[in-house]
């Protein structure tokens, strides 16, 4: 029969296997000065000072992580995943589709939604910067400008008059380019949220009355004990199976986006 070892002897072995090691480290470690770090290479120029590797690399790390943000705040993606998320809950199915596969539906759909404006975006300023033909304040200006033209033609007049007073620009914009980015990003947030919302309300409707013709039926029959949502979860996904819900819901989705011309909010709030 084998023998197992025990914790305190495995630690033991452990121990006693590191300090033989030990030496023969130190002796395969090669004699001379060594090396403290990074070599001090320049890769970039910010504001008139070199900028080394270890900073670039920092930097870009920062900028990798602020992308899903940016997902979530300036593009369609908030919009599709709200109603997706209240369409399982007026289906009633619990985790069913799961999130994975409803965010994998709103991101494929946002990728759709937002392709002219990813587009525009590629062909005014981030190629000519790539080609060397355009400086990085121009190439920057150029690409964010469709993203912010998108936005401005989703928000309501009043979500950018809210913001832009809680910002202290009391007196209104001139033009649309010189909304700050945060109050824009702020309006856009909002009106989606409100939009979604909207749209949600349409979706829950014919459920809700599903609910309420099998609740009356139940109670008709004596039969309270039983859960209306028990019986009325089939009924309601049959509705949505005959009636094609999926490509109805997306497509719905698709076309409630404004195309990316500058908006009526923008220009009401300048002209006050």
């Amino acid at each position: 029969m084998p023998v197992v070892p025990s914790l305190s002897s495995l630690l033991r072995y452990s121990f006693f296997a590191l300090a033989l090691l030990l030496p023969a480290l130190s002796f395969a470690t090669p004699a001379g000065p060594q090396p403290t770090g990074l070599p001090e290479v320049t890769v970039a120029n910010v504001g008139g000072e070199n900028v080394s590797v270890s900073l670039a690399v920092l930097l870009s790390m920062t900028a990798i992580t602020l992308l899903p943000s940016l997902l979530l705040a300036c593009t369609a993606f908030t919009r599709i995943i709200v109603v997706m998320a209240l369409l399982r809950m007026a289906l009633g199915t619990g985790q069913t589709p799961s999130n994975q596969i409803m965010v994998g539906l709103a991101l494929f759909i946002t990728m759709m939604v937002m392709m002219p404006v990813a587009d525009q975006a590629w062909t005014a300023g981030l190629k000519p910067y790539l080609d060397g033909t355009l400086p990085f304040d121009a190439a920057w200006t150029a690409t964010s400008e469709p993203f912010r033209a998108f936005m401005l033609a989703q928000i309501r007049e009043t979500d950018l008059l809210t913001f832009a007073n809680l910002s202290g620009h009391t007196q209104g914009f001139a033009s649309p380019e010189e909304i700050p980015f945060g109050v824009l990003v702020a309006s856009f947030i909002t009106s989606e949220l409100k939009t979604a919302f909207e749209i949600g309300f349409l979706i829950f409707i014919p459920f809700v009355v599903i609910d309420l013709v099998v609740a009356s039926v139940l109670m008709s029959m004596g039969m309270m004990m039983m859960s209306p949502m028990l019986v009325s979860a089939p009924f309601k996904i049959l509705l949505f199976v005959l009636v094609d819900g999926w490509v109805l819901v997306v497509g719905t989705l698709a076309g409630s986006f404004n195309p990316a011309v500058v908006s009526t909010a923008a220009t009401a709030v300048g002209a006050g």
